[in-house]
Order: structure tokens, then sequence, then C-alpha cells
């Protein structure tokens, strides 16, 4: 066969198999359309309930979406599926007092305009527990919702890339809810934006970008959390009188990986959390922004990060007390070549002190001071940043120490740093 027609046969071959593999699709396609269309309509099952009735439907799969505007208890005992077909939400609920569990939602629309969910929720005093949420492009929504509870739910987005998955869970203008023990995979983000005095407790949030957003949300209490594999632990912007305790926050990792992240954010209380192995443990900017408050930040566990506390300039107003500061590559780095002197470090634990405890009071007996040198380039230089941590660096740094060519800046001081990591608890 001459080299012109091997070309045309194969160029015949690889166009049968693209419209094979497109017929293939197109059928899949139909078949999942047609077949959610046969599912017996869940919307019917409401309808015939009467105000406060218990329903509980015969196990099996049903067609959504489903409006309920009245209030009912659902319980699908694990035994029932409702499939949206690809349109719209899975659930609209728009009352108060209804209560959804045990029930698989499924297959929801992908428009973000139209907040495509496995439940939209627009009403008060509803409770959503025990569900399973999943290829559902938004987890459960709240608009205007106040003192409902969601909890121990599974929400999963649908596999799409991250930036495109839509929230597991979101809060808009919506307060006194309750948000505890769901598991949350492969979503995008958890948002609570312009809501307060909600509590945030026991979820699982993992493969995710923002484990938890906040935006504009005051006296909000995030409790005991398990943050992992996500990009960013917990932000908050514009987001005061915030509660963070006893969460678990690891691996945020990237370009801007972070822990937990303050954007002009006061009267924060951040005790006795763990950071682990994140990009940055801790990033502050313009915060307090309120001048005659401060962010009380005590008793956490910040450890081998790459850098431990970010500020992005020299700001003031910040308590760092009884830290523990471990295997960090940088303790704490200050942009622009200042310093975090204007802020109050007592009681630290840090790893690289190096000083003695005679008097065996368990409290240094020299302060730790923390110096900017050579090291620093890379602080200031985004360039640099490329090097940090390479031994052309680390050369620099150690001869500066030996022989400082330069006066090093003193980045902070702890008067009172503590000789064991244990004396924190």
């Amino acid at each position: 066969m001459s080299l012109k027609g091997l070309c045309l046969g194969t160029t015949k071959r690889e166009s049968m198999r693209t419209l094979r593999f497109s017929i293939a699709l197109l059928l899949s396609l139909l078949s999942a359309l047609l077949s959610a269309e046969e599912y017996p309509s869940f919307q019917a099952l409401v309808d015939a309930a009467n105000e406060n009735d218990i329903l509980m439907p015969p196990p099996g799969t049903y067609a959504g979406p489903v409006s309920i505007e009245k209030s009912l208890v659902i319980d699908g005992q694990g035994k029932v599926v409702i499939d949206a077909g690809g349109k719209g939400s899975v659930i609209y609920l728009d009352s108060d007092g209804v209560t959804l569990k045990g029930l698989r939602l499924t297959n929801s629309g992908d428009s973000h305009n139209d907040i495509d969910s496995g439940i939209q929720v627009r009403g008060n005093f509803n409770v959503i527990k025990d569900n399973v949420i999943d290829n559902s492009l938004f987890g459960i929504d709240l608009g205007q919702a106040e003192n409902n509870i969601i909890r121990r739910n599974r929400i999963s987005s649908k596999p799409v890339e991250i930036g495109v998955r839509g929230d597991a869970i979101r809060l808009w203008y919506s307060f006194n809810n309750k948000i505890t023990d769901n598991i949350i995979r492969d979503s995008r983000d958890m948002v609570v934006w312009y809501s307060k005095d909600n509590l945030i407790a026991r979820n699982d949030a993992r493969g995710g970008r923002y484990s938890l957003h906040f935006m504009y949300a005051q006296h909000n209490e995030v409790l005991e959390n398990h943050y992992e594999d996500n990009q960013v632990g917990i932000f908050l912007m514009y987001s005061d009188g915030v509660v963070i305790r006893n969460n678990y926050i690891a691996h945020a990792i990237g370009p801007t990986g972070m822990g937990i992240g303050f954007k002009e954010t006061s009267d924060v209380d951040v005790h006795d959390n763990r950071i682990l192995y994140c990009a940055t443990g801790i990033y502050l900017d313009i915060s307090p922004y309120d001048p005659e408050a401060t962010n009380r930040l005590t008793g956490n566990l910040i450890a081998f990060s790459g850098i431990g506390i970010q500020f992005l300039n020299d700001w003031k107003g910040n308590i760092f007390e009884r830290n523990r500061f471990k295997g960090n590559i940088t303790q704490i780095a200050v942009g622009g070549g200042k310093t975090a002197k204007r802020n109050d470090w007592s009681g630290n634990y840090w790893d690289d002190y190096e000083g003695f405890d005679q008097d065996l009071d368990g409290v240094g007996d020299r302060p730790y001071e923390l110096y900017g040198y050579a090291d620093r380039i890379w602080m200031d230089v985004p360039y640099a940043q490329f090097f940090k941590g390479s031994p052309v660096l680390e050369v620099l740094d150690f001869l500066e120490r030996l022989a400082p060519f330069t006066d090093p800046d003193m980045i902070l001081r702890d008067e009172k740093p503590l000789m064991s990591a244990e004396a924190v608890q």
C-alpha cells in the first residue's frame, strides 16, 4: 500500500472511532435522560401529603426536582434516591419546620447563576441531616435562612475542575444556623457571606479550595473542625468577632496555601488550633483593621510549615501568647523589610531558641529575639522566593550571622520564651 493510501486508511479509522465514540456518548446521555424521566415523581408524593405529615416513601429512585412549600418530615431511611436528571436543584425548600433525612440527592444541574444545588434552603427552623448529596454542583445553599440545622450530611460536587465546582455549603445573609458534623469531599468552598451568629463545628472537609471562607460575616464560631488537603484552611475577610478554636488544619499548600488568613479583620479569637504542614501557617493583612481592637492568638501549634506567621506589612494589635512554633522553615516573615515588634509576643515556645533556664521555672533566662539577616532577601524580592531554603541563601545567611556586614533588623522579641512545648498545655 502506498504511503498516501496508508494515511487515508488511518484517517478513516480514526474518524470511525471518533464517530462511534460520539454515538456511544449521545446514546449514554439519552439513556440517562430517559431513565430519569421514567422514575416516579417525588413531587407527587409531596403534593399529596398534608401539612406536618411524616412522609416515608417506599425505597427506590424518584425523579426531581422537588419543591417543598409546607411543613413535612421526609425520612428516606437511607433507601430513597432523588435524581434531578441534570436540571436545576434537586430540592427547593421554601418553608419552615421541614425535616429532610436519610435521602440521597443527586444529579443537579450545572448552572452557577441559578445555584443548582442538592438543596436550596429559603426557610427557617428546618433540619437537614444524615443525607448524601453527590454529583450536585452546590451542596446545600442557605439564602436568607435562619435557625436551620445542617448535620451529618455527606457532600461532594460534580467531577470537574476545582474552580468550576460549586460550594459544599453556602450561607448568604443567613443567621443563627448550626452547621455541624458534615463530611465534605471534592467540593470548591464552604462560604459564609454577610451572615452572623452561626456555629460551624466538627465538620471534615478535604480536597477543596477554601475549607471555610468568611466575607463580611460577624460573630460566628468555628469549633473542632478537621480541614485537610485544601488550598486554604480558614480565611476571614472583613469579618469581626469570630471565634476559631480547637480546629485541625493541615496540608494547605501551593502558591496561596495558608492555614488561617486575615484580611482587614478585627477582634478575632484564635485558640488551641493545630496548623500543620502548610505553605504559611497564619497570614495577616492589615489586621486588626480597627485601631482600637486586637486579635488574640493563643495556645496554637504552628508546625512544619514554610512560614509560621506571615505579615503583609508592619502592623500592630495582635497578641501572641502560649503558641508553639516547631519545625517551620521560617518562623516569622514580614513584607517590605519591616518588623513585627509592634505586636505583643509573650510566653511562646520557639524550637530555635538558644538559651538556658537556670532557675528551672520553665521560662528562658533571656528573651527570644528573631533577627532578619540575609535570608530576608526572599521576603522582599519576589524573584528571590524561588531560592528560599536553597544552599545559596542558607550559606549567605550563615556567613552574615557569623560576621554581619549589615545591621540585622529585629523582627520580634518574646520576653518570656517557654523552654518546653509541653509547658503550653
